[in-house]
Formats: C-alpha cells, sequence, structure tokens
C-alpha cells in the first residue's frame, strides 16, 4: 500500500496538473535548455519535490537524483528569470542548477560538473564552467554541513589496490554491462511505449500499477534474500556485497528482483532517477563477476599478486559500478569521476578506464541513442536542436525520428478535394504533400498540393490516392536510408509509421527536414 497510493497521486498529478512531473527530470530539463530557452516553471519544481520526494520516500525503487537535478534546474530557472533580461542569461542557468542538484543528491562537486557538459551542453565550453562551479561549490559545501564528510557509500575496504592481472577482469566485465545496459535501456523504452499506447485503463492508473509490481517484487526478493534493497535506493546491500557478505544467490536474486523493479517503476510513469539504481545493478554484477574470479584463484596459482577475496569482490563490485553507469547513462567521463567520489577510492582508476569505454562502445554501438533523449523521442520532443544530433559522422545514422515532425496535418479519405483545400487555406497549413486517413485514423494514402488544385472536382480522396504506391519509413529508419530512399522515388516527403502497424501514422518526414539537420552538422 505504501508503494501504491504514491503512484496513484503521482498519475492523477501527471495526468491533470503538471505532465513533467514523471520520470527522472533530466529529459525534461534538456528538452526546456533547448527548446524552451532555460524555461522551467516554479509550479513544476514544487510538484516534482513533494510527488518525487513521496515515491522514492515510500520505497519505490527510483533514485533521488533525477528529480533533485529537475528541482534545482527549476529553481536556478526562476531565478534567471527574475534577475535577467537577456533570454540567452535566463538559458544559461539552467546548467548551474543542473550541475548543483548532482553536487547535493551524490556529494560529487566534480561528476556534476562533467555530467552537465556531457549530457546537456556536449561541449567543454570555459564560458558556462564559472556559474557551475560556484553552484557545486556552494551546494556540496551545504550537503556535507548537514549530512556529513562521508562518501555517498561507506564501505572502506579497497583503498590499496596495486596494478595486478586480476584487474583484467574489467574487460568482459565492460562487456556484460554493455550488453545488460542496453537490455536494460531497450526494456525500459519498450515497456514505457507499451504503457503509453495502451488504451484498457486510465493513463493516470500506470504509476500506481508501477507500485503495485514494485512491492510485489520487493517482497519477493525479501522473502528469498531477507534484504530489502529493492526498494528505494538499495545502497545497504551494495555496502554489503562490498564486503562479501552475500552468496551468489542473493546476489542474482536482487539484481534480477531490482532490474524488473526499475524498469517497470520508470516505464509506467513513477517519478525517480536512474542513476542510483544503474549504480547499484553495476555493483550487484561487479559482485557476481568477483565471486566467480575468487573462486577461479582456488584452482592455482597462474594470477599473480591476487588479493584477498574481500579485496577482488569489492573491487569488482567498483568496477561494475563504472561500467554500467557508463552503459546506461552513456556519460563516459562522468562514470570515472562519480565512482571514487561517491567511494573515496581512486586505486582502481586504470581498470575502470578500460571497462567504463568498452561498456560504453558497445551500448553505443548497440544504439546510438542515449536513454534520455530517446524518452524525449518518445514523447515527441525534436531533438534537431541538442548538440548530440550535429555531429557530421554519426547524424545519418540516427533514426528518423530524431528529426521527424511529430504534429501531422491529415487530410480525410471521405472529404472531397475542395472540402480538403478549404480546410488547408482556413487553417494555413499549405504543404508540397499531405498523409490520408480513412474514417479509422489508418494511413491509406498521399496526395500532393499539385494533385489537390488539379482534381479539385473529384468527389473523393480516393480517386486521387488509389493506384499510388505508398511509400512510407518506420521510426528506426536511418536518415541516410530514408534519404536515399525519397531521392531514388522523386518524393519529397514521406509519413513515418509504426514498424508493426504501418497503417498507423507517427510522424511526417521531407527532404528538408534532412537538408537541415546536413546544414546543422556541417556547421
Amino acid at each position: 500500500m505504501r508503494r501504491l497510493l504514491p503512484g496513484f497521486w503521482l498519475g492523477l498529478a501527471v495526468r491533470f496538473y503538471v505532465p513533467d512531473a514523471a520520470g527522472s527530470g533530466i529529459p525534461q530539463t534538456k528538452a526546456a535548455y533547448y527548446n524552451k530557452g532555460g524555461k522551467i516553471s516554479g509550479k513544476t519544481g514544487v510538484m516534482r519535490f513533494v510527488l518525487g520526494s513521496l515515491y522514492v520516500g515510500l520505497g519505490n525503487s527510483l533514485g533521488r537524483e533525477g528529480p533533485t537535478v529537475h528541482v534545482c534546474a527549476a529553481i536556478s530557472s526562476r531565478i534567471g528569470r527574475w534577475a535577467f533580461n537577456d533570454p540567452a542569461r535566463v538559458q544559461s542557468m539552467l546548467p548551474v542548477g543542473m550541475a548543483a542538484g548532482i553536487a547535493a543528491a551524490f556529494n560529487a562537486p566534480l561528476s556534476a560538473l562533467t555530467f552537465v557538459f556531457e549530457e546537456l551542453l556536449d561541449n567543454f565550453s570555459m564560458k558556462a564552467i564559472g556559474g557551475m562551479v560556484i553552484a557545486v561549490v556552494v551546494a556540496a559545501a551545504v550537503s556535507r554541513s548537514i549530512l556529513g564528510e562521508d562518501p555517498v557509500l561507506t564501505a572502506k575496504i579497497a583503498e590499496d589496490y596495486k596494478t595486478s592481472a586480476w584487474m583484467l577482469v574489467a574487460l568482459p566485465l565492460g562487456v556484460a554491462a554493455g550488453l545488460i545496459g542496453h537490455l536494460f535501456v531497450r526494456s525500459t523504452l519498450n515497456l514505457r511505449s507499451w504503457f503509453r499506447s495502451r488504451s484498457v485503463l486510465p493513463s493516470w492508473i500506470n504509476p500506481a500499477a508501477g507500485g503495485l509490481s514494485c512491492g510485489i517484487l520487493g517482497l519477493a526478493a525479501f522473502y528469498f534474500t531477507g534484504q530489502n534493497s529493492v526498494f528505494s535506493i538499495g545502497y545497504q546491500s551494495l555496502e554489503g556485497a562490498f564486503e562479501n557478505k552475500y552468496s551468489v544467490g542473493i546476489i542474482a536474486a536482487l539484481l534480477v528482483l531490482k532490474f524488473l523493479a526499475v524498469v517497470i517503476n520508470y516505464a509506467s510513469g513513477g517519478s525517480g532517477g536512474l542513476f542510483s539504481p544503474t549504480l547499484f545493478l553495476g555493483g550487484m554484477l561487479g559482485a557476481l563477476t568477483g565471486l566467480g574470479l575468487a573462486d577461479v584463484q582456488h584452482l592455482g596459482e597462474w594470477i599473480p599478486a591476487f588479493p584477498n577475496d574481500t579485496k577482488v569482490i569489492g573491487g569488482c563490485v567498483l568496477l561494475g559500478m563504472g561500467a554500467m553507469f557508463a552503459a546506461v547513462v552513456r556519460c563516459p567521463f562522468t562514470s570515472l569521476i562519480i565512482i571514487f567520489e561517491m567511494t573515496g577510492n581512486y586505486s582502481l582508476i586504470l581498470p575502470l578506464m578500460a571497462g567504463n569505454m568498452l561498456a560504453w562502445q558497445i551500448a553505443k554501438h548497440l544504439q546510438p541513442i542515449s536513454i534520455y533523449s530517446a524518452l524525449l523521442l518518445q514523447d515527441g520532443v525534436t531533438l534537431r536542436t541538442l548538440p548530440a544530433y550535429r555531429g557530421a559522422q554519426d547524424y545519418r545514422k540516427l533514426p528518423v525520428q530524431s528529426i521527424m515532425t511529430h504534429e501531422v496535418f491529415s487530410l480525410r479519405e471521405e472529404e472531397s478535394p475542395a472540402e480538403a483545400l478549404k480546410r488547408i487555406a482556413s487553417e494555413g497549413t499549405k504543404y508540397h504533400a499531405y498523409p490520408v486517413l480513412d474514417s479509422e485514423g489508418r494511413l491509406v494514402g498521399v496526395v500532393t498540393r499539385h494533385e489537390l488544385d488539379e482534381r479539385v472536382d473529384e468527389g473523393t480522396m480516393e480517386g486521387i490516392y488509389v493506384g499510388h504506391e505508398l511509400i512510407s519509413v518506420s521510426l528506426d529508419t536511418p536518415i541516410r536510408d530514408a534519404a536515399n530512399r525519397m531521392i531514388v522515388r522523386n518524393l519529397q516527403q514521406v509519413p513515418v509509421v509504426s514498424q508493426a502497424d504501418p497503417g498507423k501514422l507517427l510522424g511526417w518526414l521531407t527532404l528538408n527536414d534532412i537538408a537541415r539537420q546536413q546544414n546543422a552538422a556541417e556547421g
């Protein structure tokens, strides 16, 4: 019940009052920075604080850092609008609040700076760093004065690692984290899409269903393992894994059940972040690897300078945390720095670098778009202005959903060309071509403006498009492939449809969209 009620109230608030309070808050912050001039309403900040505190504080599986970032960004946005008249300076306040939120949530000021540059700004601009440094210093100082100087994770078992052959385990661990991180991202996105598309129950029920599912999974975990770390952040169990307190069965159960709980909580519209859950999952994966590596030690003396079992497992927990963070959040420098800021440990930096970069590259190859940007795409937010989509090397491999138009003006199959032209003129939507939908809202054809003018006396739209080949692309079609298909068939636009249901219109792609993206990349 403690997890069901927060989801119920969250669903109602998101559906009827403050839509931006769902999810982690980081995608919403990115959208506000690039598409809204850095403006986040005070109401959004207040409701994010209240709903995030209730949802995470009463035991659901998400983290506190995303809501903290969103709240701090809303505060800095409001301060910027009070203090400045220049829109550029208002926008520049958002990175300041974002950095302060990370510094406060994790007691990690350096990671806060690198995360903002990697995730939001996508470049290391000296213009932005001054205000951010001041913000993270103040935020970290206040946080430490209230919560103490200790790192977020207080395990003290791995202070003097020396470079040794066993650290090569970072390579297979990086591969495993890259694959599992990709599975986590795809599971979250696919389940979120399912929740958003189903129409059996009202959408505001979804977070309550997610909370109920988390409660069931958490009780199952407690029954099988005696640990309650599926609920809330779970750092206590993570510290137990550092100290080699758990068996393989307990760690594997926590890994699987926490994975499921986080995916369901986030996909169903819960209010919470992914940083802490990602670190937890990576730590459990590392603990499993460490236990396996410790068993190998007993098979022979072929691993030189092999430390004791506890230190091996603790080191692997750290390596797993960093690699999973790099695979899911896709901020490789932040994934390196945040581990030793959270633990006070620096001695594993070399294997961390190797494992994190490997996990990051694998996850990036399997899905070019990071989870936060993919979430924005699901919400119909254009990413044309985000700097991550301006690279000349990579933009052609991105899916068309990153540049397509989501709100499409369509014609009805039963209306006549004359009626369609009248509606086009009245609504000021004079385009080169239009999709045609039947009475059930399914795509049946495409007609051009020229065809409407030429055959204005036709009785219905069907007489124009019948016999024309309907060319479409899916959301995941690479921009390069869509452009080639359009050029070969001499088309200036194509409808974007669901791969599972070609009759479901999702967007509209034009050669102008592709040219605009190409110009941004070359610029």
